[in-house]
């Protein structure tokens, strides 16, 4: 019962917010306005989930998000959820926040021969990726999109069921058929 009342909420704010936001497109400053104040309380919850360790960083993530939102509102596509899109925008936001922020803490840090770290570091993950592709290629479209997003992206559930226009429960079956079939076809391999 409580998940049909969570996704019917969650449909209920995706129609106002999309409402909202067309309205605004048509010149109502007052329903872009409170498509703003709305996505703002959206993406500042979306935000302190992933910068827990940075809380005094989430206020200006969020008005990076609104900015980078309001210059791109024009280039929405009405086919696609909104959610998603506002989210899609504030993740990019997000990963580059967090190259910033890395690049600051590298210049902090000593390194005694850097060329050997990052060579292998850089090598190690390129065939990581690699493999973990191959392995994700096995999968059927549905429980690969449902692992990337919810364990490489970092998405939640209710964010992953938003995107892929899912059930949550449809995502979290996806995500451990997926991941029961990876882990066997690793066993089998030599």
């Amino acid at each position: 019962m409580q998940r049909i009342q969570d996704s019917d909420r969650l449909h209920n704010t995706e129609l106002r917010m999309h409402a909202l936001l067309m309205q605004g497109l048509t010149g109502d400053e007052a329903a872009y306005r409170s498509f703003l104040q709305a996505t703002a309380a959206h993406l500042r919850a979306f935000l302190r989930r992933r910068l827990n360790r940075w809380p005094e960083e989430v206020e200006d993530l969020v008005q990076e998000s609104l900015l980078a939102i309001h210059n791109q509102r024009l280039t929405y596509d009405t086919s696609v959820p909104l959610t998603a899109w506002v989210y899609a925008i504030a993740k990019y936001k997000l990963i580059d926040w967090l190259r910033r922020h890395a690049r600051r803490e590298m210049l902090n840090d000593p390194l005694d021969d850097e060329n050997e770290i990052f060579s292998t570091a850089d090598a190690d993950a390129r065939e990581v990726q690699r493999n973990l592709g191959k392995l994700l290629e096995l999968l059927p479209a549905q429980q690969r999109a449902a692992i990337m997003h919810t364990k490489l992206d970092g998405w939640s559930v209710r964010e992953t069921a938003t995107a892929l226009q899912m059930s949550e429960a449809s995502v979290k079956v996806a995500v451990h058929r997926g991941l029961r079939t990876l882990a066997s076809r690793l066993r089998d391999e030599p």
